[in-house]
Parts: structure tokens; C-alpha cells; sequence
């Protein structure tokens, strides 16, 4: 039998490391990640191996040969011109796979029982038979779902926290037929998971999950890295050892010279021909590759120091990665979680600062306390986005160094001399943040369109306007007013899809962007005209005349941008608007300010006896309404309210919302002929849902605003206070009226604690607990106890939390709902505890 052996990957997140040499090819316990997976398939009696490599090639074909040294038969495929993806690097070499084969990944570490899974390939008789296993954390791999017989129902790759419905997951080993190539075109980027899978399953052919037991571990950056080498001296994991074990725990290679006045503690490897002087402690974890030296008195805990390395007296090394020929001076520290690249120079007494990057061949002078990666940058995130956009608190997290690291990680995504446009919120923080952003821009080459202080609705409107191919806006965050968000905008205006996300997470974390030469820098312009673009477009998308016959509405605009805005507008159309906490203001209202602030418009409408009262907030894209009688009108209430208005003047139209919003509006939508569409619960899919269906009048929620699609596709506060004085003055009814004709809303919304271990075990018991009709996965795991209560489940993309939405015919029904799912949660997450604590 035949294996495929995919190794072309480069290795992004684990550089410094991987500069010169492919991620397959990097060491774990002192042999490269692709022997271990060779001596797997050996140890399965698969001793032919193709290898697809595509970075660096040579390194691999250096090494192994022909696989003879190694008990195999080693031939290489390499991708010459450009990478083919997992899928199209096989299909190259479908003339070689004439039986059934394995494909497995090189740059993970395992010890599946790979012939169990061949057995249940040939029993189930499947055409393609995927390895899976089950993972505390599941958004960085293909999810999968399948029946009691193990067949393939549904897949996810790489989803969000709220898209995970399963903690089992696809490992990237694979048992293929040679007949299913025949679905993928030739010499062509094609992936297993987005372009092979989904065609199996759409024409029916016999697809099965096999789960695994035993150890998994994808080598994706360089924390697991570690914490690979660190298993595998457990004996977590089944390796074969290049060495000869000492004592319990203890293997030493031929040929090394060990002071005995030197402390060894288990578990630990010393490669061949290594040098360890008197009084050196060479502690549990420790790694240490062939012919590297260590001085007199040095202290190395849980290090992983690579071949040719010297450490010199006195050093302290701790859970840090040492690449090849590296020097360590005297009394040099390396702290946790940071990494040296190839050849890298420390020079005495220097420290390099927990999770700091050198990049290879770098010199650290003597003394000298490095704080950032020597490339350029200060820390590689967990993850750069959250929900919605990147948010840090301000000048902490989101500082003026990463905001310019994140412009250049945006630009180096776009091409050279695109023009892009940036806008932000008044605040000093933010015009900061942005002068950084637009820096970075510029050094790769962009153009930059600033737009300078306006709300984040006329900066959408202007985007298609203006040409240019995406934008940034800067705001205070609207309910963490010592927060920066910033948001990434597409050519249209609307917030940019996950996977664009992506590839400037995947651009920020590399850090080796392509500076533009000095003619070809970004330059700088100053649009003008851009609320005399928005007004026009304004007066197009709705009928501005019963607007100078509205009765009177007051507005506080809660010291936001928009009161220099809107006010211009509703004057030019002759509306009777009381403006109140119009000016300007640097500091942001946090949400105990604006909630005395709301109170103050209730006592002014009142006063003024006006039709209602409206405070806008989130830099002009939220808004929370006050009725004439001084209700405040929020929630579920306020997007119903607004259902009915709208779909009351636009009959048999659709209307959008979030998955989690209540089912009241389906009510409402059935007396008015109209169609309700539901999306994932993130702005993105909202705008990108109102962009692309048509006849649709309303969409959003009042969490993340509403869009009337006539005027743009984006959250707009400003556009729905006009709309609603149209509205309300066109049909002759009032807010409050408009709120007793409702039907009766019982929604709840809960968060309650989950680790992020726990929240794939939750989404997958969920899933599997309740029968298929009644489980709904656009966004979470919903759960559709009857015809009218159901329960959401939604993870947090950020925290470590679950979201809980409940809604039903009655409170009790909701409260018992809320009740016993924030239950089910609390029970998982013990037991996903007491597992850690076994």
C-alpha cells in the first residue's frame, strides 16, 4: 500500500523557526515531524511514501532520499510553479495511485492505530474514509458530523466560535479510493475540504468518519510546538527515540561529555556528541539536539535548543526554542515562550523577553534588554480579530506601534498603489490610532483616502463612491468606552468576510511584509464633498416631503459625531427636530452615562409633548427610541417595532435578522405577506445578506443597528430616524400605538461561564442529544423545543462563555428554557474540569 505525505507547507506560524527549512522538517525530540509520521506508516506495513513538497524541497529530498535508511521507499511529487493545494498536489499524481492509499499530513505529530482505520475503511466499504478525533478547541480544524454508522453528514472547515456544532474533528489523514481524483480537475489549487468533500456528499458516494483513539497533535504554532516535544517525553504520544535510554526518563545520544557535578532531571534528551559543564542543571522538558554545548553553571528548564548550538556559563534558559547554530553568551536569560531563529547571536547578560521572536542571523548586543521581535513588532496574538473587528483597550493593546504592524499586515494583502480609505470617530485616541494605521498603509505602497471625523454610516455610503477597495474605521467601542474598535470595510462599504480576516491575520503574524520603494509609497487625500454625497443619496432612497409635515421629534445625540450631521440633514428637509448633547465631545459616554442621558429625553418628550424621542449612539449606527408617552423602546421591542412600520409601506417584501432574534417577527412578517431570511448573528453576514437579496426593506437588530439597503447596505442611524419620521407621519399612527398592536415578546438573553475546552463538547452533545428536525446550525446550535420556544446556544468568539437566547409564547416557558440549558452548560463545563484535573 502507498502513502501520500504532504509536505510542502512553509510553516508561517512557526517562524523564525521555519526561514530555512519546511515545517515537515522541523525537529520534535531531535527528528524531523515527518520521521515520526514515517515510522507510523511503517509500523503499519505502508512502506511506500510519495512525498508532495513544495517549500524548500530540497531539504526533505536531502534527507530522506531514498527512504531506505529510513525502512521505505521514498519518491517526491514537487509543485514547480505554483502550490496546488492539499487536494491538487494528489490529483498530480493520480497515474501512481492505482489501489487504495493513505494520505496523511507531515507536520503533525500522531500515533493513530492507522490499521484499525483501514479496516473500518474496507468494512464500511467508503470511498473516502476520514480520520477524525476530538479536540478541546475546535475552531482551527474542520469539524465534522456524522451518523451512528459513522457516515459523513456535514463539515465545517475552520469554523467560528459560533459556527462549532462539534469538537470532532477532521485530523488531514485521509483513506481515499483511487476513483474519487476523478472529481478534481487537473493542475488546479483545489483543497480536500472545500472542493473533493462537498462534491462526495452531493453525489451521494459512500463518505465515513473514523474516530480515533489515541494522540493528535497539529504542530500549527509555536505553543504546540512545544507542547509536542513536551508530550512526546511523557510518553504521551508513541515515538520512537533516537537514543538510548539512561535512566527512567533520561536519553543521552553516543559520544557526549557530561560534568559530573551536572544535575540531569527526567524527562530530558541530550543528543549525540553534546558538552555539559560542571554545576549545569539540565532540567525536566529539556531538549537538547546533537553537538550543542553548554557552559559551567547554566540552568536550561523545558527548552527546546536545536543541533550546534552553544550556551554559554551561567545562562538561564526557560521553555524557550533555540534554532540550529545559535550562540548564547554568558549569564544570558531567554525567557518563557521566546524563540531565537537560525544563527541567531546573544551577546552576555542580555535578555530576551517572554514570547519574543529573532528572526535568523540576528545579533543581540551585550546587556541589551530586548522587549519586541527583532524583525519589527511587539507580541503575536492568539487570534487579531474578534466578532467584530479588532478590539483592545486603548493605548494598551491597541497602541500606536500595532496599529501601525496592523496597516501594514492589511495593505500587504492589497496590491500595490490600490487606494483605500480611512475614517474615525472624534477622539484624540482614535485620530492616534489612525495616523498609525495610515502609516503602515503607505509603507507597503498604499494610497490612502482619509476621511478624517465623520460616522462610521456616511464612511460606508462614501467607500464605492470614492473607488477604493476596502476602509478602516476608528471608533471608541460603543459599549466599552476605554476600547478601540477598529473595523476592516469592503469595496461596497460593508464589514469584510471572515476569510479576508484571515488573511490579514495571516499577514500580521508573519511580519516579513514587502516594504514599497521609495517612489512607490503610499500618498494621502483629503476627500471633500462626502456629506454632500450622503444627503444626496439620502434624499433619494426615501420620500423627504412628509418630513416638513412630521410633528416634533427630539434627538440627543449623546456628544457623538452624527449631531453634526443629522441635524444639517433633517433642517435641509424641513423636519421640526429638538437637538439635544449635540457638541463634540473627546470622551466617550460609557453606558451608565447614556442610560441618565436617556432619561433625560424621556422627561423632554414628554415636556415638549413630541412624537417620540430617539438617542443615537455607536459613532451614528445604533439607536434607542422613546415613545410619546416617554417608554423607552429597545431590544426585541424596538426591531418589531420597526418590522412592523416598515413592512406595513413595503408589503411581500423580506425582511433580515439575526438567528438569535425573536420569532415575533415572523408575525408580524405573515400579516404583511413578507418573507423573514435569518443569518449567522455577526454584522458581516447581516450586510453581507442586505447586499446581495434583493427586494429586501429592513435589516439588522438592535445590537447591531438596522440597514435600509436602498441607501447602502450598512448600519445606519441616522437614514432610520428619518425613515421612521416618514413612516409614522405617512401611516398616522404613534410609537406607542404602533407597540400595543404588537404581539407579546418573551426573549431572554444569558451568558454563562465555558471554558474554551468545553465549548466543542458542548456544541457536539447538543447536536447529538436532540433529534435532526429540531436542531438548526446556522450560527450555534438552536434548538427548536416545539412550534413556538426554542433555545439558542451560541459561543463567544472572545471569551471563554456561551450566549443563551430563549424565546417562547410565555415567560415561564423562557425562564424554564434559560434554566435548563445554562444548566447543561455548567454540567459540561465540571466535567470538562474534573477531565483536567485527572
Amino acid at each position: 500500500m502507498r502513502a501520500v505525505l504532504m509536505a510542502g507547507g512553509s510553516g508561517t506560524r512557526l517562524r523564525p523557526l521555519t526561514c530555512d527549512i519546511p515545517k515537515p522538517m522541523v525537529p520534535i525530540l531531535n527528528r524531523p515531524i515527518s520521521e515520526h509520521i514515517i515510522n507510523l506508516l511503517k509500523r503499519h506495513g505502508i512502506a511506500e511514501v510519495i512525498a508532495t513538497l513544495y517549500y524548500l524541497p530540497d531539504v526533505m529530498r536531502e534527507y530522506f532520499r531514498d527512504g531506505s535508511d529510513f525502512g521505505v521507499s521514498m519518491t517526491y511529487a514537487v509543485e514547480e510553479e505554483k502550490p496546488l493545494g492539499t487536494a491538487g498536489c494528489v490529483k498530480n499524481i493520480e497515474q501512481l495511485l492505482t489501489e487504495t492509499f493513505v494520505v496523511i499530513s507531515g507536520d503533525s505529530l500522531t500515533d493513530f492505530d492507522l490499521t484499525a482505520a483501514l479496516k473500518f475503511h474496507r468494512e464500511r466499504g467508503s470511498k473516502a474514509t476520514l480520520i477524525l478525533t476530538r479536540v478541546p478547541d475546535p475552531r482551527e480544524f474542520g469539524v465534522v458530523i456524522t451518523d451512528e454508522n459513522g457516515r459523513i453528514e456535514r463539515f465545517l472547515e475552520k469554523p467560528s466560535s459560533s459556527e462549532v456544532f462539534s469538537d470532532t474533528v477532521n485530523t488531514g489523514t485521509y483513506i481515499l479510493e483511487p476513483e474519487v481524483l476523478r472529481y478534481l480537475p487537473g493542475n488546479k489549487e483545489v483543497d480536500f475540504s472545500n472542493d473533493l468533500f462537498p462534491k462526495l456528499l452531493a453525489h451521494k458516494e459512500p463518505m465515513y468518519g473514523y474516530v480515533a483513539e489515541g494522540y493528535w497533535c497539529d504542530v500549527g504554532n509555536l505553543d504546540t510546538y512545544r507542547e509536542a516535544q513536551y508530550d512526546g517525553l511523557d510518553r504521551k504520544v508513541q515515538l520512537d527515540f533516537a537514543y538510548n535510554e539512561r535512566s527512567p526518563g533520561v536519553w543521552v545520544g553516543e559520544g557526549c561529555s557530561i560534568h559530573p557535578t551536572a544535575v540531569l532531571e527526567a524527562p530530558l534528551i541530550i543528543g549525540k556528541g553534546c558538552r555539559i559543564g560542571a554545576g549545569t542543571k539540565i532540567l525536566g522538558g529539556t531538549v537538547l539536539g546533537e553537538n550543542v554545548f553548554v557552559g559551567s553553571d547554566a540552568v536550561i528548564q523545558r527548552a527546546i535548543v536545536w543541533n550546534g548550538t552553544a550556551v554559554g556559563d551561567e545562562a538561564v534558559l526557560s521553555a524557550c526554542v533555540v534554532a540550529r547554530g545559535s550562540r548564547i553568551g554568558r549569564r544570558v536569560q531567554l525567557m518563557e515562550g521566546s524563540v531565537l531563529g537560525p544563527l541567531c547571536s546573544v551577546g552576555d547578560e542580555a535578555c530576551v523577553s517572554a514570547g519574543v521572536r529573532v528572526w535568523p542571523s540576528k545579533k543581540i548586543e551585550t546587556g541589551a534588554v530586548l522587549n519586541i521581535n527583532l524583525i519589527w513588532g511587539s507580541q503575536a496574538l492568539r487570534n487579531l480579530f474578534s466578532q467584530r473587528g479588532i478590539i483592545g483597550l486603548a493605548n494598551v493593546d491597541i497602541t500606536p506601534e500595532f496599529a501601525v504592524k496592523v496597516g501594514a499586515a492589511y495593505g500587504a494583502t492589497l496590491k500595490l498603489g490600490v487606494q483605500v480609505q480611512i475614517s474615525r470617530d472624534q477622539r484624540p485616541i482614535c485620530r492616534m490610532v489612525t495616523r498609525s494605521l495610515i502609516s503602515g498603509l503607505m509603507s507597503v505602497g498604499v494610497n490612502v483616502q482619509n476621511l478624517e471625523s465623520t460616522a462610521i454610516p456616511i464612511a460606508r455610503y462614501c467607500a464605492p463612491i470614492h473607488g477604493v477597495v476596502g476602509g478602516i474605521h476608528v471608533r471608541v467601542h460603543p459599549d466599552r468606552p476605554d476600547y478601540i474598535l477598529i473595523e476592516f470595510l469592503d469595496a461596497q462599504g460593508i464589514n469584510i468576510s471572515k476569510a479576508k480576516e484571515k488573511k490579514i491575520e495571516s499577514a500580521y503574524f508573519k511580519e516579513d511584509f514587502q516594504r514599497a520603494r521609495i517612489e512607490d509609497i503610499g500618498d494621502v487625500n483629503y476627500p471633500i464633498r462626502m456629506l454632500d454625497y450622503y444627503g444626496e443619496g439620502f434624499q433619494k432612497s426615501m420620500n423627504t416631503e412628509p418630513l416638513r409635515n412630521s410633528k416634533k421629534v427630539v434627538i440627543d445625540y449623546a456628544y457623538g459625531v452624527a449631531g453634526a450631521i443629522l441635524p444639517v440633514l433633517l433642517g435641509k428637509f424641513g423636519a421640526d427636530a429638538v437637538v439635544l448633547n449635540a457638541s463634540l465631545s473627546y470622551s466617550a459616554p460609557s453606558v451608565e452615562q447614556r442610560e441618565r442621558l436617556l432619561s433625560q429625553l424621556s422627561n423632554v418628550v414628554q415636556a415638549l409633548e413630541a412624537s417620540f424621542g430617539v438617542q443615537v449612539y455607536a459613532n451614528g449606527e445604533q439607536l434607542v427610541l422613546v415613545d410619546e408617552l416617554g417608554e423607552v423602546i429597545r431590544g426585541e421591542y424596538l426591531t418589531a417595532v420597526l418590522a412592523e412600520l416598515v413592512l406595513a409601506a413595503n408589503p411581500r417584501s423580506k425582511i433580515i435578522i439575526p438567528v438569535n432574534s425573536t420569532s415575533v417577527i415572523e408575525q408580524i412578517a405573515n400579516r404583511h405577506d413578507a418573507t423573514v431570511i435569518r443569518t449567522k448573528s455577526n454584522p458581516t453576514a447581516l450586510m453581507e445578506a442586505a447586499a446581495t437579496t434583493p427586494n429586501v426593506s429592513l435589516a439588522g437588530s438592535a445590537d447591531m443597528g438596522y440597514i435600509f439597503p436602498q441607501l447602502h447596505p450598512g448600519f445606519d442611524a441616522m437614514f432610520t430616524i428619518a425613515k421612521l419620521i416618514e413612516l409614522l407621519t405617512v401611516q398616522e399612527r404613534t410609537l406607542a400605538q404602533v407597540r400595543q398592536e404588537l404581539p407579546p415578546i418573551h426573549h431572554k438573553h444569558l451568558q454563562v461561564r465555558c471554558s474554551w475546552n468545553a465549548k466543542g463538547s458542548l456544541m457536539r452533545l447538543l447536536v447529538e442529544e436532540n433529534k435532526r428536525e429540531q436542531v438548526e446550525l446556522i450560527d450555534g446550535v438552536k434548538i427548536h423545543e416545539s412550534e413556538t420556544d426554542w433555545v439558542l446556544v451560541l459561543p463567544d468568539a472572545g471569551d471563554p462563555l456561551v450566549h443563551l437566547y430563549a424565546d417562547g409564547d410565555s415567560k415561564q416557558k423562557v425562564d424554564h428554557l434559560c434554566r435548563e440549558y445554562r444548566e447543561r452548560v455548567n454540567t459540561v463545563s465540571r466535567e470538562d474540569r474534573e477531565t483536567d484535573e485527572v
